[in-house]
């Protein structure tokens, strides 16, 4: 079972593949977002290893399922489930255009991939607990990789 990360540059690079068949009108499969805006939104949950936006503290019950999910995620290389709940920091539901939001995730994806390669990516996420480079790199690709399905690329 191959577990694809952020961190190889084969799945980086495919994942950048995959933003640039994306255009303003592309479709959406699920949810509230258009594509602008899930752009936006993908490039905000990137800045938080980058430590440019700090999430809440929660309470232990939701980091309790929070560091299950991480776990069973590697485990069984879950996809992330639909319309999951976020981070209120995270949610984009106001207009983006869509050109810039999307140069500023892939600058932020750059920027992520720069962080990982000088391991400076933090060792703790407010949801999944303790976090390694090898967690980083993969969770980020399964978070890109559902919005991307959510838009059909």
């Amino acid at each position: 079972m191959v577990k694809k990360s952020l961190h190889n540059p084969v799945y980086f690079e495919e994942i950048i593949q995959r933003i640039s068949l994306l255009n303003k009108n592309t479709p959406k499969r699920w949810g509230k977002m258009n594509v602008s805006q899930m752009l936006k939104h993908c490039e905000l949950v990137l800045k938080v290893p980058l430590r440019k936006i700090v999430l809440p503290h929660i309470n232990v019950l939701f980091q309790t399922i929070g560091a299950a999910t991480k776990i069973e995620m590697q485990v069984f290389n879950n996809g992330i489930p639909r319309n999951m709940p976020t981070f209120q920091k995270l949610i984009v539901n106001f207009e983006c255009d869509f050109d810039e939001s999307k140069t500023n995730l892939l600058n932020t994806l750059k920027d992520f991939r720069t962080a990982s390669e000088h391991k400076e990516l933090p060792d703790r996420h407010r949801l999944f607990g303790t976090m390694t480079e090898k967690d980083w790199g993969f969770l980020e690709y399964k978070h890109l990789d559902h919005h991307l399905k959510q838009f059909n690329v």
